[in-house]
């Protein structure tokens, strides 16, 4: 009955107006007779809290709007207003409120109320978030004028001078120059995300030219450890896993190839803007060979990687949800805005219509993501083109053709038989194969069977998770989101309150994805460049510009530096938007190589470090500190790329025993370990590794009690103890205090000092006369890896 009451209710119709200002006397009886009836009976499911088919019974403008497809009242005719037609509840399918019927006294007052205009005094605009079109980050970025600060001998890069205006302004001052030591551990996690090594580190000591430090960035930078590191953060904001969590949990058997891609990206130094393009539309970018072809098929499963619920039974809300986990995605992702708030209503907060959701869905609606919506769904893959793949493929459909034509010489051969064996003016059988001798019949049923089971059993060939074109349809609002209550069709577009660039037009031959993606990387537009800057940012320093990675709406944080954030975002774009390049004018900044020396004034002025003049301790992520235990133990294996399931494409990681049978134990750099939804490995899990369910530009880190257990105590950091004291004591002559020296400088990156050499000493020896010299040094390198300056970067 409801869902009847509704339909009925939100019918379109005349709206009128009333023109004349409500007299004394319907005022009193609106506050008396009709405001109450509608707070008691109508505004709990039609009200602010609750909107029950989009209609809101609140004020005279909410009720002309009206709900899913019109107009609740016509002032003046009370007869033709839905409203009172329900609560008159002459049709029984057509009654509100659904429990029980107002008096006839309610009832004429909301009716005489209607005859006289239905005035409804409109509240006191609240303080609150506006849709705001005018916000800062919907206006393209603009070259800022380069600020004049008196501490000009501390300027290394035109990117100083703004954080310094900033600095003096609050009155703070920038802390000294970091040590070499210190430097070259920071940069060289940051760029690679593992420690120096002692050769690394002398080597830096000794050397003295101006130019040493911007020669161990250009190291770093061409290290192929660097795409391995910042292929990972990437892969935070892609939402990368190897499964699609939420149900079924299935393998997403070849999603390795697109974080491979990924990797391989940034140690190229792929411009973003075609990283974006390929990302979202390289199926329909030409190629120059079967390499370039394959690399970017692989580069859109970016779209296909995300989280699905493969057993959903509604398939049109499965194609939907599909179609919003892409938007929101590519919203958070590459231009920070929250798209798909606005799937059920208009956001909340961000100038973003439901309806320029719909025109974004309907080129997502268009892309073949998914090979069929039934359960359990089956993701689209593509072969990945190679002389190899074609060789193969050209051979099977030679033994289908074969086989095919092995059949029919048998069928021709027997029906000229029958047919020669029939008797003059014998009629032909309709069913002329039934006459066939019976060891034709069995023969034709072997070959048939033979054919099928070939026809089940292509060549295995590369593959990729990768999305295509599909039949290209704009798409109809979503009353509600419910995919199966449908408003006004629109034409596929791009959002209008996002300045820069002119909004594309879409062909009705393609998808749109191509002219989407040619839309974020204009150099003009107002968003891609700048998330992209802060994100690079917030990954170096700890903390991003603007805070909330994820979101540049009226709801995200104002930029501290609003004019560093346009030009760098604006030299990101005019340096060929090099993410390298970036990094070099970022780490050679007399910015970036400050200490996290903090005197009590700039504690007192600046105890957020807003204004950067300290770097901020920061703690590893879940990855580098696993990499790091790996790499001073010796462990670490540097092999690239690949997968490390040890479950085959779409099988369940799951079995009846519900246990993960996913093997963590490789020595390969954690970029390559599985990533399990739902079940992540747990030394990750503990250090804080995000939900890659969704995009994630701004990890969290906490300090809690497991933490420090997972390090004293796990298998995996004893395992690491062990190897360490091994390669010690081998690689290092018996001697105690140069061993210790050499634990030092893996593990810290420095020497001891006098106080810790004989601290060190004292362990070693009264662990040695409680049991043995081997477990001494496990004990000794277990505590330095346990310690939190193993695990920090100053």
């Amino acid at each position: 009955m409801r869902a009847v009451f509704f339909a009925l209710l939100m019918l379109s119709g005349v709206i009128g107006t009333s023109a004349a200002e409500p007299t004394p006397v319907q005022i009193k009886h609106f506050e008396a007779n009709v405001r109450p009836v509608l707070v008691e009976h109508c505004q709990k499911c039609h009200g602010p809290e609750k909107q029950w088919g989009s209609l809101r019974l609140d004020s005279t403008a909410a009720m002309l709007q009206g709900g899913d497809t019109g107009p609740a009242i016509v002032p003046g005719k009370p007869d033709e207003s839905r409203l009172i037609l329900a609560i008159r509840q002459t049709d029984p399918d057509f009654s509100m409120p659904p429990k029980g019927k107002l008096t006839d006294k309610q009832i004429a007052d909301l009716t005489q109320w209607v005859q006289d205009g239905a005035y409804y005094p409109e509240p006191k605009a609240a303080a609150k978030p506006s849709r705001d079109p005018n916000h800062w980050s919907f206006q393209p970025p603009q070259w800022p004028a380069r600020p004049i600060v008196k501490n000009t001998a501390w300027v290394q890069s035109p990117l100083d001078e703004f954080t310094l205006a900033k600095m003096e302004a609050a009155g703070v001052s920038p802390s000294p120059r970091a040590d070499k030591r210190t430097l070259l551990r920071r940069v060289t996690y940051d760029l690679i995300g593992l420690p120096p090594t002692p050769d690394e580190m002398a080597a830096f000591f000794a050397d003295e030219a101006p130019d040493a430090f911007a020669r161990v960035v250009d190291r770093l930078l061409s290290s192929p450890a660097y795409g391995e590191r910042w292929g990972r953060h990437w892969l935070d904001v892609a939402r990368y896993a190897d499964s699609n969590g939420l149900d079924e949990n299935v393998a997403y058997g070849n999603a390795w190839r697109y974080r491979d891609y990924v990797v391989q990206a940034f140690n190229a130094d792929k411009p973003y803007d075609r990283f974006v393009i390929e990302q979202l539309a390289g199926d329909l970018l030409p190629f120059a060979d079967d390499a370039q072809h394959a690399e970017q098929l692989i580069a859109t499963g970016f779209l296909s990687i995300g989280a699905k619920v493969l057993a959903e039974v509604d398939e049109s809300k499965m194609q939907m949800d599909i179609v919003d986990e892409q938007i929101d995605t590519v919203g958070r992702a590459l231009i920070g805005l929250t798209l798909g708030c606005a799937r059920c209503h208009d956001h909340k907060f961000d100038p973003i219509a439901t309806a320029d959701y719909y025109g974004l869905a309907g080129i997502f609606k268009s892309t073949r993501t998914m090979e069929h919506f039934r359960k359990v769904a089956k993701w689209s893959e593509t072969p990945l083109p190679s002389e190899a793949t074609r060789m193969a493929m050209a051979a099977y459909q030679t033994q289908i053709a074969e086989k095919k034509a092995a059949i029919q010489q048998r069928v021709d051969q027997a029906e000229a038989a029958v047919k020669a064996a029939l008797t003059a003016g014998e009629t032909i059988p309709a069913k002329l194969e039934e006459k066939f001798p019976a060891e034709t019949q069995a023969a034709l049923k072997s070959l048939r069977a033979e054919l099928a089971m070939l026809e089940k059993s292509p060549p295995e060939v590369p593959t990729s998770m990768s999305v295509t074109e599909d039949a290209v349809a704009d798409v109809a609002i979503n009353i509600r989101g419910n995919p199966l209550k449908l408003g006004d069709v629109v034409p596929r577009r791009v959002p209008p309150a996002v300045r820069g660039p002119a909004s594309p037009s879409f062909p009705a031959e393609h998808s749109g994805r191509k002219e989407l993606a040619e839309w974020l990387v204009d150099p003009h537009h107002a968003l891609t460049s700048r998330v992209m800057v802060n994100r690079v940012w917030r990954w170096h320093f700890g903390a991003g510009l603007v805070k909330s990675m994820d979101n540049f709406g009226l709801l995200g944080d104002k930029p501290s530096h609003p004019e560093l954030l346009d030009w760098l975002a604006l030299r990101f774009v005019n340096d060929g938007w090099s993410i390298k390049a970036l990094h070099r004018l970022i780490v050679l900044s007399s910015t970036y190589q400050v200490s996290s020396h903090v005197t009590p004034e700039n504690m007192e002025r600046d105890p957020e470090n807003r204004w950067f003049a300290r770097n901020s301790v920061r703690r590893l992520e879940a990855e580098a500190i696993r990499d790091a235990l790996l790499s001073v133990s010796g462990q670490l294996d540097d092999t690239q790329g690949g997968s490390l399931l040890t479950v085959k494409n779409r099988a369940y990681f799951f079995d009846h025993t519900s246990k993960d049978l996913t093997d963590y134990s490789s020595p390969r750099r954690s970029v390559y370990l599985p990533v399990v939804r739902n079940n992540v490995y747990d030394f990750f899990q503990l250090l804080d590794y995000p939900d890659a369910a969704i995009p994630t530009g701004d990890r969290p880190t906490t300090t809690v009690a497991p933490q420090a257990l997972l390090m004293m105590n796990s298998d995996f950091v004893a395992s690491a103890s062990q190897h360490l004291a091994n390669r010690i004591t081998h690689e290092v002559p018996q001697n105690d205090a140069v061993r210790i020296t050499r634990l030092y400088q893996l593990a810290y990156s420095r020497e001891p000092s006098p106080q810790e050499m004989r601290m060190a000493t004292d362990l070693l020896w009264d662990i040695t006369t409680a049991t043995d010299a081997t477990q001494a040094w496990i004990s000794l390198c277990h505590v330095l890896l346990a310690g939190n300056e193993f695990i920090y970067l100053q």
